[in-house]
């Protein structure tokens, strides 16, 4: 899912930077406001965990790379706010260190994947709260958010390169492609996901900033 330089047209890669720097900028208002000690280190373990799962990429036909995301998690663990700063960092590090997604493409991976997933992944587990407070509940959200979170994400970035003139498929093609091979992906994420917040529900359950605002 990280775009590389090329990929898409200056007027969508503005478009989404614009968008995403009005998000995080807010993101890291809100998040300093409540920042302390124990979120620092907990936002640098996930992020740290985030940056390893996302280093495994597959390339897929008509679209960029399938790869675990995390937002979901990392929005469930930390809240919004803190969830979309820590894959900003994650994404930020891979761009220019790594190469992985280009920088005229920054604004459109930040938009997919630290605020698309983020959002979708912190608002599914919250719904499955209020349905109910028990395991399944949480599992089910942790599921949904994870899966629906990166499959909307996969779709955006279909969107946004199949709107791109110089790529040779129209949206057509590239949002089937990454929202269809996203869908798959999805079921393994939100599984991770789960399972994830499920053990730590059940080993420190104060850990899961989701199910306190």
């Amino acid at each position: 899912m990280h775009i590389p330089d090329g990929f898409l047209d200056p007027a969508i890669a503005a478009s989404t930077y614009i968008v995403s720097i009005g998000f995080l900028a807010y993101a890291f208002y809100k998040a300093k406001k409540t920042l302390t000690p124990e979120k620092m280190s907990m936002l640098a373990v996930v992020a740290a965990g985030v940056f390893a799962a996302q280093m495994l990429n597959w390339p897929i036909p008509g679209g960029t790379s399938l790869h675990f995301v995390g937002g979901a998690l990392a929005a469930i663990l930390m809240g919004p706010w803190l969830g979309i700063a820590s894959i900003f960092l994650v994404l930020l590090v891979q761009c220019l260190v790594f190469h992985d997604g280009g920088i005229t493409a920054l604004g459109a991976n930040v938009l997919n994947m630290a605020i698309i997933d983020v959002f979708v992944g912190y608002l599914c587990y919250k719904a499955a709260c209020k349905w109910g407070g028990g395991d399944l509940a949480k599992a089910l959200g942790a599921f949904l958010g994870g899966w629906l979170g990166i499959a909307l994400a996969g779709i955006a970035c279909g969107f946004e390169i199949g709107f791109s003139t110089q790529f040779p498929f129209g949206w057509t093609v590239t949002v089937p492609i990454m929202g269809g091979w996203h869908l798959v992906l999805g079921i393994v994420e939100g599984i991770i996901t789960s399972s994830v917040v499920l053990y730590i529900a059940k080993r420190a359950p104060e850990l899961i900033a989701a199910e306190r605002g």
